[in-house]
């Protein structure tokens, strides 16, 4: 017979506040894996730049980049035209925007111009950059919570099957499936003859927020996006557990993460229980400092938390996969 889980299950892996705190050697390890993967998203803007550059380099003058048709979309980037600001634009302020940056810096540039149009390039492709880094924590922290579940429920013998991205479709589980955490949406699967389903950054009904990880007590067909009112979702009996995730390294802003995620949960726990639900909530930082440790453990003992880790400890977050795992 199965071990009766209890309310103090964290305690498997958390002895004391002290235990939740992130060490200075985890800080800095999050730090270089974040930049290796910042260079990782950077590698195709690099990678255009060098073509740009190469095609620009088979003219004489600034001015007869203009009939190079085939780059003019990279010609406006180098402009300062964002890919959403393309969209606004007709073709004649596409074709000024150009016209000023041949006139305003690329003639200047005489010689140079090919490396000028090439540094002009990547300084708005920079900006986008910007833009999908920027959650690239909370992104890397979804991955390896996902890589570690699936080896746990590997490890014990449980199949399972998740939700691919792009396809829409509830794909089975195999060991075969290499990086399976960049595109995976949900997972799926069977306990003790109980079906469970975790959905990612969901809208919850309910709370009428996004929430970084729900689980459900249903089956995965049971489950369907577009506003489908017959959803799983729908039904706010049906959630057994949902989670904050904060996956940014920087201790500089732990306490405000913290904040964010604990404002978030104390709103899940008020919309559940106007309908008298008491569904677990759980919160798993990267950036964890003594204060929001000592008020984390706080909340735990007080079961006002269910359960918490520090995402960069690999035992805490094995244990709260167990954890997760036989809800």
């Amino acid at each position: 017979m199965e071990k009766k889980r209890t309310n103090f299950d964290y305690k498997k892996h958390l002895s004391s506040w002290e235990s939740l705190v992130t060490s200075y050697e985890q800080t800095r390890a999050g730090f270089i894996s974040l930049a290796l993967e910042k260079n990782r998203k950077a590698t195709p803007f690099v990678e255009e730049a060098k073509a740009l550059k190469s095609i620009a380099s088979t003219i004489e003058s600034p001015i007869e980049l203009i009939n190079i048709t085939q780059i003019k979309s990279a010609l406006l980037t180098a402009s300062g035209v964002s890919d959403k600001a393309k969209k606004y634009l007709t073709e004649n302020d596409k074709n000024e925007a150009i016209k000023r940056l041949i006139e305003n810096f690329l003639e200047p540039a005489a010689k140079d111009f090919v490396d000028e149009l090439g540094y002009r390039f990547l300084l708005t492709r920079g900006d986008s950059l910007g833009g999908i880094i920027r959650n690239l924590g909370g992104v890397l922290g979804e991955r390896k919570m996902t890589r570690m579940l699936i080896a746990t429920l590997s490890i014990q013998g449980i199949s399972y099957c998740y939700l691919h991205s792009k396809s829409k479709e509830w794909i089975v589980g195999s060991q075969d499936d290499a990086d399976v955490e960049i595109f995976l949406k949900g997972l799926s699967w069977n306990k003790s003859n109980q079906a469970r389903t975790l959905i990612y950054n969901l809208t919850v009904p309910i709370v009428k927020k996004n929430v970084d990880l729900c689980l459900l007590d249903a089956k995965p067909e049971q489950f369907m996006r577009r506003n489908n009112k017959n959803s799983c979702h729908y039904f706010p009996s049906n959630y057994i557990a949902l989670e904050e995730l904060k996956g940014g390294i920087d201790p500089a802003g732990a306490d405000e993460h913290w904040k964010t995620a604990n404002s978030a949960l104390n709103r899940i726990k008020k919309a559940f229980l106007s309908n008298d639900l008491h569904p677990k909530t759980f919160f798993i930082g990267a950036a964890i400092e003594k204060a929001m440790a000592k008020e984390i453990f706080n909340q735990l003992d007080a079961k006002h938390l269910s359960n918490a880790a520090n995402l960069t400890d690999d035992n805490q977050l094995i244990s709260l996969c167990e954890w997760l795992i036989n809800l």
